[in-house]
């Protein structure tokens, strides 16, 4: 299964290591989306900036 992760959210005042997943994620700007397959790790990733992000699946 896939997931389309949409950053709606800038990481401006955010925590480091919530930029580094962001950018580990290949999201920078608003508005961009990528892809991903699910699994634990980008599972993982998702919880941590879940606040700054959007989910569908695909």
């Amino acid at each position: 299964m896939k997931v389309r992760i949409t950053q709606v959210k800038s990481t401006i005042k955010r925590e480091r290591s919530q930029k580094g997943t962001m950018r580990a994620l290949g999201l920078g700007k608003l508005n961009q989306s990528v892809e991903h397959e699910v699994n634990p790790q980008v599972l993982g990733m998702i919880k941590k900036v879940s606040h700054l992000v959007k989910l569908e699946e695909v």
